[in-house]
C-alpha cells in the first residue's frame, strides 16, 4: 500500500507529465515511445522526493511541478538505457516490454536522448523561479547524471560482472548508480525554495544519502525474496550476468539490517524540521517496507 502522500505526489506529477507529453513532436514513432515508457505505473518516489523538500521548506507544491518531472524524466530516460542489450539487456519492465522490445534498439536509445534532454528543458523553464535556482537546479541534476554520477556508476557496474566487490566498493557504485540522482531529487526540490541555509541543505543531502543506499540494498534483498520485477535472480547474484549484491556480500540478514540502519540514521536527519518532515519520514520508511 502506498503512503498517502506518495499517492498524492504520485497523482500530481503524473497529471503533469500528461501534460508535458501532450505535444506531439516531428516524429509520432519517437512521442510514442515516449509516452509508452513515461505515462505507466512508476511508484514516482523520486518525485515524491522532490516534492517532500519543496514543502519541508515552506514551499508549495506547485513550485515543485516541472522539477518533479524532469526527475522522472531522467529517471524513465535512465531505465530505458539500462534495459538495453549493451547494458542489462532486459525484456520487461514494470510488467510490461521495455522500450527497445516493444519498439526497436534505435528507437529506444533516440526516446531515452529526448526524455533527457526535455528534462533540462523544463528546468530552464520554470517561470516562477529565479535564473539563480534555475541554473542551482540545472547544475545539480547534471552533475547527478554525468561522469561523476549516474553514468559512472552504470560504468563501474559493468565492469563489476562476474567480480566480487568489497562492501566500500559496493556503496561507491551504487551511491552513484542509484544514489547520485535521488539527491539531485532533494535538491532541485530545495532550490524550488530559496535561499537555503547550508546547514540545512547538508541535514537534507546526508537524508537522501541513507535513503538511496538504503533504496539499493533493500532492491537487492527484495531480488532474492522473490520480487515481481527481478524473476531469475538467486543468492544475491543476477543469474544472467553475476552481478554483485549486498546480498550477496553481506547475506539477507544483514543487508535487512543495515537498510534499517541507514533509514535511522535519515530519520534522524529530519528532526531538525519538526513535524514538517512528516512526509519524508514516510517516504524514507516506504523504501525499505515497499514489496517491490
Amino acid at each position: 500500500m502506498l503512503p498517502t502522500c506518495l499517492a498524492f505526489y504520485q497523482q500530481r506529477v503524473n497529471h503533469a507529465l500528461e501534460h508535458t507529453l501532450s505535444i506531439v513532436g516531428p516524429s509520432q514513432r519517437l512521442h510514442d515511445a515516449m509516452h509508452y515508457v513515461m505515462l505507466d505505473s512508476g511508484k514516482r518516489f523520486r518525485a515524491a522526493l522532490v516534492y517532500a523538500t519543496t514543502e519541508v521548506l515552506h514551499g508549495s507544491v506547485y513550485l515543485a511541478d516541472q522539477a518533479a518531472c524532469a526527475i522522472e524524466l531522467v529517471h524513465a530516460y535512465s531505465l530505458i538505457h539500462d534495459d538495453l542489450p549493451a547494458m542489462d539487456d532486459d525484456d520487461w519492465r514494470r510488467g510490461k516490454p521495455t522500450c527497445h522490445k516493444q519498439f526497436d534498439e534505435a528507437t529506444a536509445i533516440l526516446a531515452g536522448d529526448a526524455l533527457q534532454s526535455l528534462a533540462f528543458e523544463l528546468l530552464a523553464e520554470q517561470p516562477d523561479l529565479s535564473d539563480k535556482q534555475r541554473i542551482q537546479q540545472i547544475t545539480s541534476l547534471a552533475k547527478a547524471i554525468g561522469y561523476c554520477g549516474m553514468a559512472a556508476g552504470q560504468s563501474l557496474d559493468i565492469a563489476a560482472i562476474g567480480h566480487v566487490l568489497t562492501q566500500h566498493d559496493l556503496e561507491t557504485m551504487h551511491s552513484l548508480k542509484t544514489g547520485a540522482l535521488i539527491q539531485a531529487c532533494i535538491e532541485v526540490g530545495a532550490y524550488c525554495v530559496s535561499p537555503t541555509p547550508t546547514k540545512t541543505l547538508s541535514a537534507l543531502q546526508e537524508y537522501a544519502r541513507c535513503v538511496g543506499l538504503a533504496f539499493q540494498v533493500h532492491d537487492d534483498v527484495l531480488d532474492v525474496i522473490g520480487s515481481k520485477e527481478s524473476l531469475g535472480k538467486q543468492a544475491g547474484v543476477d543469474a544472467s550476468n553475476s552481478k554483485p549484491t549486498f546480498v550477496s556480500l553481506l547475506g539477507i540478514e544483514k543487508s535487512t539490517a543495515y537498510a534499517h540502519s541507514l533509514i535511522t540514521h535519515a530519520l534522524e536527519k529530519t528532526t531538525i524540521f519538526g513535524d514538517r518532515a512528516s512526509n519524508l519520514r514516510e517516504l524514507a520508511l516506504f523504501c525499505i517496507e515497499r514489496a517491490q
